[in-house]
């Protein structure tokens, strides 16, 4: 069994340095988009481009914080999300970066839509509107795991004691 965990871990691992390779190639992306916005001019069109480079550096967020998570959680500290004060963590983790990069391009497409045609406000709306339904899906999820945290103090007082882990 020792050698099964090994093996996840590796894939882990591998998955995190995966996510954080994209980050940073979402992050270079968002650079030259951005530098390109510089030498077209400070014009609206201008404007939009750096727009498009913010989509693409909440993309790169998304994915640098999923790697970090990942590394974290699963390779440095060696725990499997089962606890409910663990599986909270986690999704919070998780979720707190994904409902900020999805209301960023909700933002961002809102803008572009404004910009190139007001048929496509639709589609930012509905997007500002799923990230707001993800948004009070998380918050109903705490609330409803709050008593079940009660009855595993020990758990909680465990995860702070990995945190420690991380801060070495």
């Amino acid at each position: 069994m020792h050698a099964v965990i090994l093996v996840f871990a590796t894939l882990q691992g591998a998955m995190a340095v995966l996510f954080a390779l994209a980050g940073v190639i979402l992050l270079a992306c968002a650079a030259v988009t951005g530098w390109q916005a510089v030498q077209e001019g400070l014009d609206a069109e201008a404007a939009q481009t750096v727009i498009e480079a913010v989509g693409l550096l909440a993309a790169a967020v998304v994915a640098l914080q999923i790697a970090q998570t990942i590394a974290e959680e699963e390779v440095i500290r060696d725990v499997h999300v089962s606890a409910p004060t663990r599986v909270r963590r986690f999704l919070s983790r998780f979720l707190v970066v994904v409902v900020v990069a999805l209301a960023i391009e909700g933002v961002v497409a809102t803008f572009k839509a404004v910009h190139e045609g007001l048929e496509k406000l639709l589609y930012a709306g509905a997007l500002l509107a799923g990230t707001a339904l993800v948004l009070a899906a998380w918050g109903w999820f705490v609330r409803l795991n709050v008593p079940a945290e009660r009855l595993e103090p020990e758990a909680m007082r465990q995860a702070k004691e990995e945190d420690k882990k991380l801060e070495q």
